[in-house]
């Protein structure tokens, strides 16, 4: 009788079921490892995704705002004309109604025995420093010039009168000049003349300047 011993073989199918198995695992496991990358993959590009349609929305919401103020410039541009034109036709109406006044009080400051133009006081102390000759006297007396006329147009200035000799207009000139009130003050040629009600000889001058308020 002849024997087969089968044994053997059936180890063998059994390793062989078992190499399998385990090689099915592996597939499976890294399979498995694919899907959760993918997964993680997937969820970054939809929070990127997510991101950029925001950003994008805030881009085009700015867009959408600058449009609008952009629609609206020239509107505004006109309104605020408006409003510094108003300004400064408030401003010049209350300069004509107090300016006028200034001067002419600057004007009976300067005649004034003891007194002068107003001016910077560091500006004062620096021309008699440079050029003394243009500082006004304090010991002149005003009564020795007098004005007839003093008219002013558009801030210009035409004054008119008589003293009792040159250095009075002169000195007169000096404190115009040295006013903050005043400015390109210009001295037109003067003519002798005679005053028959106290027989004394005048100097009868005029000047023109321009004047800030």
């Amino acid at each position: 009788m002849i024997r087969i011993n089968l044994l053997p073989q059936k180890r063998e199918a059994r390793r062989a079921s078992e190499g399998n198995q385990n090689w099915l695992l592996v597939v499976l496991g890294v399979v498995l490892l694919e899907v959760v990358v993918l997964i993680f993959v997937q969820k970054a590009k939809q929070d990127e995704l997510k991101r950029v349609v925001s950003v994008n929305q805030k881009v085009d919401a700015q867009i959408n705002d600058i449009k609008r103020q952009i629609s609206n410039h020239n509107e505004i541009k006109s309104q605020l004309k408006d409003l510094r034109d108003r300004e400064e036709a408030i401003k010049k109406l209350q300069s004509a109604r107090t300016g006028p006044t200034e001067t002419l009080l600057e004007l009976a400051k300067m005649l004034t025995i003891g007194r002068g133009p107003t001016v910077d006081n560091d500006k004062l102390e620096q021309l008699k420093r440079d050029n003394l000759g243009a500082v006004p006297n304090q010991g002149w007396d005003s009564r020795r010039m007098w004005l007839n006329s003093y008219a002013e147009t558009d801030r210009k200035v035409r004054i008119i009168g008589h003293a009792r000799d040159g250095e009075d207009v002169s000195e007169f000139v000096r404190r115009l000049t040295l006013s903050d009130y005043f400015y390109e003050v210009k001295l037109l040629p003067a003519v002798k003349t005679f005053d028959k009600d106290s027989h004394v000889d005048l100097l009868k001058f005029e000047l023109s300047a321009k004047v800030r308020y």
